[in-house]
């Protein structure tokens, strides 16, 4: 018997999809996040930060050191409380955490944009909607 999507893996489980918002259930609990590369990078540092009172600088591997770059290049956002208000814009909109972080992350231009980058934003949120949150999301770029 077919289970009519194709996604179905012979044992039961779901196959990930992340343009369908389809992910192991461990993702789906409250205890799990998808995080903002910012919040990614300001982990980093505070870790970066409390080896270096240590003294263990030179313990810190070459790929800690090249994630740490990569999330500071990549941050979108620069501080805690800007982090918190891009969360904040998120809070009402009935998206999946994955949907969040991905938009956050890549900040699209427009809703157009938006929807080819997320693919599952589709159906979700109507366009305006969509267009507004993005362009609060832009002025907490501009602003901090």
């Amino acid at each position: 018997m077919s289970s009519g999507g194709g996604n179905q893996k012979s044992d039961g489980h779901v196959e990930e999809d992340a343009a369908e918002c389809k992910f192991p259930k461990e993702f789906e609990t409250n205890t799990c996040d998808a995080l903002l590369t910012a919040e990614v990078y300001l982990l980093l540092e505070h870790r970066r930060q409390s080896n270096e009172t240590k003294d263990e600088i030179e313990e810190m591997s070459e790929v800690f050191i090249k994630t740490l770059n990569y999330a500071r290049r990549m941050s979108r956002f620069k501080n805690r409380e800007t982090i918190r208000a891009v969360r904040a814009i998120f809070s009402e909109k009935h998206l999946h955490k994955f949907e969040v972080a991905q938009i956050a992350n890549l900040c699209p231009e427009n809703a157009e944009e938006a929807k080819a980058l997320v693919p599952s934003l589709e159906n979700k949120i109507e366009e305006s909607e969509l267009e507004e949150v993005l362009k609060d999301l832009q002025s907490k770029r501009t602003f901090q």
